[in-house]
Order: structure tokens, then C-alpha cells, then sequence
């Protein structure tokens, strides 16, 4: 597993590239950490190297924000930190979602984990310091 160490957000175009050129065939990608671990700062930086010029922000009350890039594909940000019931992935359909093709970033996957389909990148954010991060993909 890639190991990137960065000493403060000023970096964060660094794993984010990274972790695009690095993708493979995967669509799924669930980022774990803790809470102002940076999870949202990523995936925004992941957002700017695709060209996607809509506010990217984390979707804590809405629970899933689209997105699309210069190509006009779809990308879905998901944040599970409300989530309090499993059912409620159901309530909205997530399978439509993690099994579209498209690109999909969730942030707190850890409540869904059962749900993630075999093919999902892992993505962990460890806090080093107030301002240095560990990022394993």
C-alpha cells in the first residue's frame, strides 16, 4: 500500500494526483479517518485534478453531492457521518450510485463497510501532527 507523508495542506495536490494515476479500474473510493483529519480537503483536491468546477464540499446534511467534469461524468460524494441506521443507505438508493460506473468518494464509510462492493479503494488518513498527515491508499 503507497504511503505519502505531506507536511501541511499546502500539499494535498500531491496525493491527490497520486492517488488519480493510481486508480486503476476503480470507481469506489472510501476514505477513513478521524474527525479534521482531511477527508473532505482530499477529495476537493481530487476534484480540482478532474476539472470539476462546481463548489466542492462535504454533503454532511445532504448525504450525497454531485458533481461533473469537463467531460460531463458524473462524480457522487458521499459523507455517512449522520448516519445512524444502515437502513437509511437503503432508504436512498445507494446502489444506483456505487454501481453506476461512475466515480464515487465516501467519506465515513465505517457504518457501511458491509455494503461496499469488493472492487473499493481504500483510502486512510492518519494525523501526524496539527498540521502534517499520513495518506495510505
Amino acid at each position: 500500500m503507497p504511503v505519502i507523508e505531506i507536511k501541511n495542506v499546502s500539499e494535498i495536490d500531491i496525493p491527490a494526483k497520486l492517488i488519480l494515476e493510481n486508480k486503476e479500474d476503480y470507481k469506489i473510493f472510501a476514505f477513513f479517518g478521524s474527525m479534521g483529519a482531511g477527508k473532505t480537503t482530499l477529495i476537493k483536491a481530487i476534484c480540482k485534478q478532474l476539472k470539476v468546477n462546481e463548489n466542492v464540499a462535504s454533503p454532511t446534511f445532504s448525504l450525497i453531492n454531485e458533481y461533473t467534469n469537463p467531460e460531463g461524468e458524473k462524480i457522487y460524494h458521499f459523507d455517512f457521518y449522520r448516519i445512524n441506521k444502515i437502513e437509511e443507505i437503503f432508504d436512498f438508493g445507494y446502489e444506483e450510485y456505487f454501481y453506476s460506473g461512475c466515480l464515487c468518494f465516501i467519506e465515513w464509510p465505517e457504518i457501511i463497510a458491509d455494503l461496499l462492493p469488493p472492487h473499493t479503494k481504500k483510502i486512510v488518513i492518519r494525523v501526524k501532527s496539527p498540521n502534517e498527515r499520513t495518506i495510505h491508499f
